[in-house]
């Protein structure tokens, strides 16, 4: 072979590059071929190896005893918002007025404070005054890293704050009510004309979009069993030939148990969510932070692509916790000292000392 002549067996890099799809504003790639979306929440982005996968139906399980999946949910929505494209079907007569209760972008406020309303247009100008505002408040450096991360992956959200209204106009943010279909084919259909606008690799269509169904099997939506395994069918179709992800949370309480567990198995990703009570002494002495938690997340399934090995996580149970009521937090659990009467904490260890034959050594 003449020297300087590439191989028979190489590829041709450029071809190689120029046929890879453009990535959406909002997606991150990861090793293997995937590509992640941001669930509004760091830390669960940390724990699942880069956020939700791209073209996959991620399902919660709800607690009867409180109302933490909403928790999840809100922060999904919210970064579905910021990035323009959502649909949000629940069993409620206007689901538009939960909308109001999504939290606010933490560089919205800091924005709004100086230069007033936020215009909807995107461009330069926009992104420089942002930029300069961050670089007022922050730094040039932090600046820069912040607005960028927020621009095209996630966003810092503020649980006390409410989503500003004029974010909820923007084009692509859609809401149903299940309550005024007698069956599930209107929601199919709703779904399929909302995800035919992402067809295609066109970066133009903006953002990877969201679907976020709230409470799907609850006895008031009174679709059959049959016909909601056929629709999480439908749409996991749906979703792999496009740039989307779908959150659908549901009531396990009231689901039979044979139900409950083929209906799992249509998750990619499966999560569940548990109330902790207040005045639990056992696991106040077993737990660490056991005051500041407000529930517990287990990760039951990881979704997975190109790949036979499962995802095998380093816990997979985790703490829910409010940080300042401002942010969630997710934390491993730890389990706690033991207590001073039956030895050191494991934190500290006692002085080691032999000066007499007499004494003994403490550890």
């Amino acid at each position: 072979m003449r020297a300087g002549r590439p191989s028979s067996f190489c590829r041709n890099q450029s071809t190689v590059i120029a046929s890879a799809p453009p990535l959406l504003p909002g997606v991150k790639p990861g090793a293997g071929g995937k590509a992640f979306i941001s669930s509004g929440i760091r830390d669960l982005d940390r724990i699942l190896g880069g956020g939700f996968l791209l073209g996959s139906v991620v399902m919660v399980m709800e607690d009867a005893e409180a109302p933490h999946h909403l928790l999840l949910l809100r922060n999904f929505m919210a970064q579905g918002v910021v990035h323009r494209q959502l649909l949000f079907a629940a069993p409620a007569e206007e689901p538009r007025t939960f909308l109001g209760t999504l939290p606010a972008p933490v560089v919205a406020f800091k924005e709004d404070r100086q230069r007033g309303p936020r215009s909807d247009h995107d461009g330069q100008e926009q992104s420089l005054r942002i930029a300069w505002q961050y670089k007022k408040y922050f730094g040039e450096q932090q600046a820069s890293e912040t607005y960028k991360d927020a621009k095209e992956f996630s966003t810092d959200f503020d649980l006390r704050k409410s989503l500003d209204r004029r974010m909820l106009s923007l084009q692509n943010i859609d809401c149903v009510s299940l309550l005024k279909f007698s069956t599930i084919a209107p929601l199919r259909e709703l779904c399929s004309s909302f995800l035919s606008k992402l067809t295609g690799n066109d970066v133009s269509v903006g953002c990877a979009a969201r679907i976020a169904i709230l409470s799907l099997c609850a006895p008031q939506c009174r679709y059959s069993d049959w016909d909601m395994i056929s629709f999480v069918r439908t749409l996991r179709a749906m979703i792999r030939s496009c740039k989307a992800v779908a959150v659908i949370t549901f009531p396990s309480s009231v689901l039979s148990p044979s139900f409950l567990k083929r209906w799992q198995h249509l998750a990619d990703t499966l999560l569940s969510v548990r109330s902790v009570a207040d005045d639990d002494e056992n696991l106040a002495k077993l737990l660490t932070g056991y005051q500041d938690m407000v529930g517990l997340l287990h990760v039951h399934k990881v979704a997975q692509v190109n790949t036979q090995v499962p995802v095998i996580l380093e816990a997979n149970t985790f703490s829910l916790k409010l940080h300042r009521r401002r942010s969630l937090v997710l934390e491993r659990l730890n389990q706690a000292p033991v207590d001073g009467s039956s030895g050191t904490s494991y934190g500290t260890s006692g002085p080691c000392s032999a000066s007499t034959k007499s004494s003994s050594i403490d550890f």
